[in-house]
């Protein structure tokens, strides 16, 4: 490859946490010239852009349509990004969501999306527009791995659930997300409570959406207690829509006088990890994740975790945590009470999940990443 190559990046739909951090990730931690890239174009709306140190190989674009409806973003995303990406002299496109209406070639589609592929999700909005969107964004996204000359998995789980929808792909890559290093750094602040000086605290991480099922999580913290076990729960992350809605009914429900669950909204990493410092075990309910960035945090946190045995997240914590189902509480209250019971058992799954997460890191993320597009973009110009 000669040393003019040049990379664009499609970041105009990065607006998850996790895609967001990804971006950062890769750009972040490697010099794109290590791999015979020159240059790197992005495409981004101006406020993720902000976030992006200057580079001198990096050149920011954010296009007006990209600051309009979301009409308006997808048609310039299908009409003009091509157009923008052949007038800056990219030879490949790594576009890093593969929700994509753009027909640029030679292109690398990272895919970070596992909603739409997994049917026992899918049934949990029902037949209404959330629904239809996830479909068409299976069909969108199924073209667009299709066309791609190479797509980037962020666990074999998802690889293998999306293939078989769209077809066996010719050339891709498993490259999962890393852990902010500071995750690993955190103190754990409060020793295992004794007897009756402090409730046992649990911790959730995630947004309130359907497939997260933290209203299961509140009635299996209930019936702990009903055991007579002092147990809390908080929940961070937020919500809206329908499962806030059941979220908020379970709460008043299950807790009608507030006393040990309580509900934040989204906290950044430094107010995040306090939290995880004073926790003593971390939750996990999700039924669906592309990779489960949050479950990393709290692994390199030290946290004993009890975890939902379903979609990408037994790949990731493997045998460093209790499993359970996260659609029924009884299931979720006995995984928790085992790590309560048991003192070997959860130093021992917290001690594995910690070593488990020094495999993620974002150096190896980027690294892998990039060499994935400097591989690809060489085959294809030969």
């Amino acid at each position: 490859m000669s040393n003019s190559t040049c990379v664009g990046i499609d970041a105009s739909r990065c607006r998850s946490g996790g895609a967001r951090a990804h971006l950062l990730g890769i750009l972040n931690n490697v010099t794109p010239r290590t791999y015979g890239i020159e240059r790197v174009h992005i495409w981004s709306f101006q406020s993720l852009l902000d976030t992006i140190p200057d580079y001198p190989w990096l050149v920011k674009h954010s296009p007006p349509a990209l600051r309009k409806s979301l009409w308006c973003q997808l048609h310039w995303q299908a009409c003009r990004l091509t157009d923008e990406v052949k007038r800056a002299g990219c030879h490949i496109l790594f576009t890093a969501d593969a929700s994509t209406l753009c027909r640029f070639k030679p292109q690398v589609v990272l895919s970070q999306d596992l909603l739409s592929y997994e049917p026992d999700v899918l049934r949990l909005f029902g037949w209404g527009k959330a629904r239809l969107r996830l479909l068409a964004i299976l069909w969108l996204q199924n073209i667009a791995f299709r066309r791609a000359d190479g797509v980037i998995f962020l666990t074999r789980y998802a690889g293998n659930v999306i293939q078989q929808s769209c077809g066996r792909l010719p050339r891709v890559a498993y490259i999962p997300h890393g852990v902010d290093c500071s995750f690993g750094q955190i103190k754990r602040q409060a020793m295992w409570p004794r007897s009756s000086e402090r409730p046992i605290r649990c911790l959730y991480v995630s947004n309130a959406t359907l497939y997260k099922h933290q209203w299961v999580v509140i009635r299996a913290i209930e019936m702990l207690r009903n055991q007579g076990i002092d147990i809390t729960l908080t929940l961070v992350g937020g919500g809206s829509g329908e499962a806030q809605r059941k979220l908020v009914k379970q709460m008043t429900k299950s807790d009608p006088d507030n006393l040990f669950v309580a509900q934040k909204e989204f906290l950044p990493y430094a107010k995040l990890a306090n939290f995880l410092a004073q926790s003593d075990i971390f939750v996990f309910a999700s039924s669906c994740e592309a990779f489960g960035i949050t479950l990393l945090e709290a692994m390199a946190a030290g946290l004993p975790i009890a975890c939902s045995n379903r979609s990408c997240l037994p790949e990731l914590l493997e045998d460093a945590g209790v499993y359970f189902d996260p659609e029924d509480h009884t299931s979720i209250a006995t995984a928790i009470r085992k790590l309560i019971d048991d003192s070997l058992l959860r130093e021992g799954v917290a001690s594995k999940a910690k070593h488990l997460s020094l495999q993620y890191s974002w150096p190896r993320c980027a690294n892998e990443t990039w060499t994935f597009i400097a591989e690809t973009t060489k085959r294809i110009t030969k």
